[in-house]
Parts: C-alpha cells; sequence; structure tokens
C-alpha cells in the first residue's frame, strides 16, 4: 500500500520560513517523480513545484520561483519543499505527489499518488 505523509506545516508570520517533508512508503521512490501542490479556501488545487527523479531537475510556479526550493533524498524515500519569504497569499493545504516515471509533470492528473496534506497558514 502506498503512502505519502507530509509533515511540517504550521502557522507562521510573513517573511518566515518553512520546510515541508513528503515521506513515501509502498513504491520503489526513485522511480517517481516527485511533486508539490496546494490549494487555498475556495481555489481550486494549483502546481507548486516538482523534482526529478535524480533530483538533479526541478520546475516551479511562477508564484514561488526564488522563494521555495524542492528536492529529494531518495535513500530516505523523502521529498522535501522550502518555504522561504512566506507571503499570506501562500495560505493553503500543500500536499505531494508522485508521478510514475520520468515526466515533468505540472498537472494533478499526471500523479498515481496522493498525501492527505499539511496546512500552512502565513499571517499578515
Amino acid at each position: 500500500q502506498v503512502q505519502l505523509e507530509e509533515s511540517g506545516g504550521g502557522l507562521v508570520q510573513a517573511g518566515a520560513s518553512l520546510r515541508l517533508s513528503c515521506a513515501a512508503s509502498g513504491l520503489t521512490f526513485r522511480l517517481y517523480t516527485m511533486g508539490w501542490f496546494r490549494q487555498a479556501p475556495g481555489k481550486e488545487r494549483e502546481f507548486v513545484a516538482v523534482v526529478s527523479r535524480s533530483g538533479d531537475s526541478t520546475r516551479y510556479a511562477d508564484s514561488v520561483k526564488g522563494r521555495f526550493t524542492i528536492s529529494r533524498d531518495n535513500a530516505k524515500n523523502t521529498a522535501y519543499l522550502h518555504l522561504n519569504s512566506l507571503k499570506p497569499e501562500d495560505t493553503a493545504i500543500y500536499s505531494c505527489a508522485a508521478c510514475s516515471g520520468a515526466t515533468m509533470a505540472q498537472f494533478p492528473a499526471q500523479y498515481n499518488y496522493w498525501g492527505q496534506g499539511t496546512q500552512v497558514t502565513v499571517s499578515s
């Protein structure tokens, strides 16, 4: 049974940083592209970032480019999302997802497995 478990969310002030983790089990982690998405209240789920299977290639949404960093540790079966210079508009539930294969997927439908998500709230 595949499980993706996010952690690291919380309530922070604008300008602060957080590190989200996504621990994977039940799959051969190194064979999956890993992505992060977020969903704010009343809005659709949106792409945040994706990291290749080896970790040497990344893509970001324009809204987070230069502030967020995605990475992975295949030895620990864990993906990370470092959130810096947080803004109130970053408030959302952040979810990690696994996509089988090498595609740097940016659409939710391309992903095979999802975590439950972790809440990030940024106060002004």
